[in-house]
């Protein structure tokens, strides 16, 4: 079992450390979705956690379509994460038509330098999921966060079921995550054999992680 809790502050990511979970992924405004932390939260984050950090790099909620002007400030925002010692970033584009952005994509890997790269969830809002799938396999990244391309994890089981032979023959993680709680979990594990998860509000009670949450959840098998 490999859990990535979502955290929005220091105490939180600290806590996710303490209570056992693998990754964070660190964000801000996650009522949007999450977007770009502050610097002070990233340097502050990553200095003070021994697991890795990867930080959503997202300017805005309005979409996952980003234009010239949107670019200038996920590139500038790239570079200061870089100079952190964040793990990796999150990030996903697609393009009006709802097709899989390669160009910005392409870009943001050349200059990702040493980072390791998650493709959020973007991917659910694709046009057509199966062939955005296939295009990322085909990528330099890490990881595809993703539901199945439905609402929540649980009603995509049945897709990430069959896309997860095709993930164990690629270099790439597939990562389940949206709508996951402690008792879910169990029925996503069962079906697809998928053990690695993303987590935010499953693991947290009263906006607070819940360590025993966390404790049960990666005690399954």
């Amino acid at each position: 079992m490999y859990l990535e809790v979502i955290v929005e502050t220091l105490k939180q990511a600290k806590d996710a450390k303490k209570f056992g979970a693998d990754r964070i992924e660190l964000v801000s405004a996650i009522s949007e979705g999450g977007l770009t932390p502050s610097l002070g939260l990233i340097e502050s984050v990553t200095n003070a956690v021994d697991i890795p950090v990867q930080v959503m790099l997202r300017p805005h909620g309005d979409s996952f379509y980003y234009d010239q002007e949107d670019q200038e400030v996920i590139f500038k925002d790239l570079e200061i994460i870089k100079s952190t010692n964040a793990q990796g970033i999150v990030f996903g584009a697609l393009n009006k038509d709802g097709t899989v952005d390669e160009t910005l994509l392409d870009k943001v890997i050349t200059h990702k330098g040493k980072l390791s790269l998650t493709f959020h969830r973007a991917i659910d809002e694709a046009k057509d999921y199966q062939a955005s799938i296939d295009v990322l396999l085909n990528k330099s990244i890490s990881t595809i966060l993703t539901s199945g391309g439905k609402q929540t994890a649980l009603e995509g089981k049945d897709i990430l079921n069959k896309l997860k032979p095709k993930f164990d023959q690629s270099h790439i993680e597939l990562l389940a995550g949206k709508g996951l709680n402690v008792d879910n979990v169990k029925t996503i594990i069962n079906t697809t054999n998928i053990t690695n998860f993303h987590m935010g509000s499953g693991v947290k009670t009263q906006q607070s992680l819940d360590a025993k949450k966390i404790k049960t959840i990666k005690s399954y098998k």
